[in-house]
C-alpha cells in the first residue's frame, strides 16, 4: 500500500501496520507506560523488535514486576522534523521471558545504555499497533 500524502487539506494520515513496524524496527528508544496498583509509570527503554514483539532487558524493579503480572501497557515512539512528524503507539501485555527464551535477545542489537546489570528479559506482546504522520505548522 502506498503511503498517503500529507497536505494542507489532510495534515494527518494514519500509518499502516507495516509502516508502524518499519518505524519500530528502525528506532531503538521508546517510552513504556504501565500501571502498578494505583500508580502510572512512564519510563524510557531501549528495545529491539523480534518478529511482531518488542523485547528489552531490565533489572529487578517495577518494570519486571509489571512483566510478572502480565500488565497491560502502552509503548510509544515518535519523531519530528521541521515540517513533519510521526508517532507510533503499541498497546499490549508484558511478559517476563523464562531462561529458555532469553536467547531471543542475544542476536539483537539491544544492550543497556546505563551501565547497570540487567539480567531479566521482557517481551511486549502487542494487541494493537497504530500510528500517524503529521504535517507541522510551526508559526
Amino acid at each position: 500500500m502506498a503511503q498517503q500524502q500529507l497536505s494542507e487539506d489532510q495534515p494527518t494520515v494514519e500509518l499502516t501496520v507495516e509502516e508502524c513496524w518499519d518505524l519500530l524496527s528502525e528506532a531503538e528508544v521508546g517510552r513504556l507506560a504501565y500501571r502498578l496498583v494505583d500508580e502510572i509509570h512512564l519510563v524510557p527503554i531501549n528495545y529491539a523488535v523480534d518478529g511482531r514483539a518488542i523485547l528489552f532487558r531490565t533489572a529487578a524493579g517495577n518494570k519486571l514486576l509489571a512483566a510478572e503480572l502480565e500488565s497491560e501497557v502502552a509503548f510509544e515512539i515518535d519523531w519530528f522534523g521541521e515540517d513533519t512528524a510521526w508517532s507510533v503507539l503499541v498497546r499490549g501485555h508484558l511478559r517476563h521471558l523464562d531462561e529458555g527464551e532469553q536467547h531471543r535477545l542475544s542476536g539483537l542489537d539491544v544492550h543497556p545504555w546505563v551501565p547497570t546489570l540487567k539480567y531479566d528479559h521482557v517481551e511486549l506482546n502487542p494487541t494493537a499497533v497504530t500510528g500517524r504522520r503529521f504535517l507541522l505548522r510551526r508559526s
